[in-house]
């Protein structure tokens, strides 16, 4: 069925008759679609597959300026748009794409159009958010995990809420439960800048910290940690590591268990949205497929 939303995307991009944009969206498409998954569970009614598509642009120009904010060079293994074409290009790309979506957006209903478009005012408020706290080294979990909710959770929220919005499925508990899950797919994504290798990653691992993203493990090593681990952080935060200094960082986390710490911390909000998911009333399959959904990104890491 992702088939059918690729197809719908490739229609959307074809509408804009211009060569240089199709070249260029081929470079950034083709990752994991985990909100048009999370849709399509939900609904597989008639034009769900357009409103999909839809969401799934709006998170694709998202990543466009997420990597020239943060001057991403790699994404998914693939060179980003910025490095290949320049910030402005890639700003331009990112434009069009949403607006794209937005003028197909209104042709739903003003309660769908209303939350997908909600949720990009909360993203672009999260990744003002991010920027700021970028400037020095934030240790507030609970600001960091807000944050998280605007930046990645919002729009995920709303992709199951308008999928159950079309379907006409009561979708309190489906909103909490995607919510969650925003948010601890976020928090999984951190861990492995940690723990995984650069072919898996596709990017450079420990670019959040150089980036001056201070994840929860980071947060966690500096607020249980003596003064010499604490200065070590001061004098790695935003810079590119040496691999010596990788080792010790990787020790540290390792003696203070930072990064069990953190995948107890997406744990503990994956079960709140499965709770809350369990407690809704609706039907049995479509609870057990979306648990499924939330278990599985909790077992990227193993």
């Amino acid at each position: 069925m992702l088939d059918n939303v690729t197809k719908q995307l490739n229609i959307l991009i074809s509408q804009l008759q211009n060569k240089d944009v199709e070249t260029l969206f081929a470079q950034v498409s083709g990752g994991k679609m985990l909100r048009p998954r999370l849709m399509l569970k939900i609904s597989q009614s008639e034009r769900i597959f357009e409103l999909a598509a839809i969401v799934e642009m709006i998170h694709i120009a998202s990543l466009l300026h997420d990597d020239v904010i943060d001057a991403s060079m790699l994404r998914r293994q693939k060179p980003t748009v910025n490095a290949t074409e320049g910030d402005k290009t890639a700003v331009m790309l990112g434009d069009i794409l949403y607006s794209k979506a937005f003028s197909k957006l209104v042709s739903f209903s003003p309660d769908i159009a209303y939350k997908i478009s909600n949720a990009v005012t909360l993203l672009s408020l999260g990744e003002l958010e991010d920027v700021e706290m970028s400037k020095e080294l934030n240790v507030d979990e609970d600001k960091y995990i807000e944050m998280l909710y605007k930046k990645t959770g919002s729009l995920i929220e709303a992709a199951a809420v308008s999928a159950a919005m079309y379907e006409g499925i009561e979708h309190t508990g489906i909103e909490v439960y995607a919510k969650n899950l925003g948010v601890a797919f976020q928090i999984i994504d951190d861990i492995l800048d940690i723990t995984a290798d650069e072919k898996s990653l596709g990017k450079m691992p420990f670019s959040d910290f150089a980036e001056g993203k201070t994840t929860i493990a980071y947060m966690h090593l500096y607020n249980n940690s003596d003064e010499g681990t604490k200065a070590f952080l001061k004098e790695i935060y935003q810079k590119e590591i040496s691999e010596e200094q990788k080792q010790k960082l990787l020790q540290e986390f390792k003696k203070h268990g930072s990064i069990e710490y953190s995948l107890g911390v997406a744990k503990t909000i994956t079960e709140r949205g499965l709770e809350a998911l369990a407690a809704s009333n609706i039907d049995e399959n479509l609870k057990e497929s979306l648990s499924e959904i939330a278990k599985n990104q909790l077992n990227r890491l193993f």
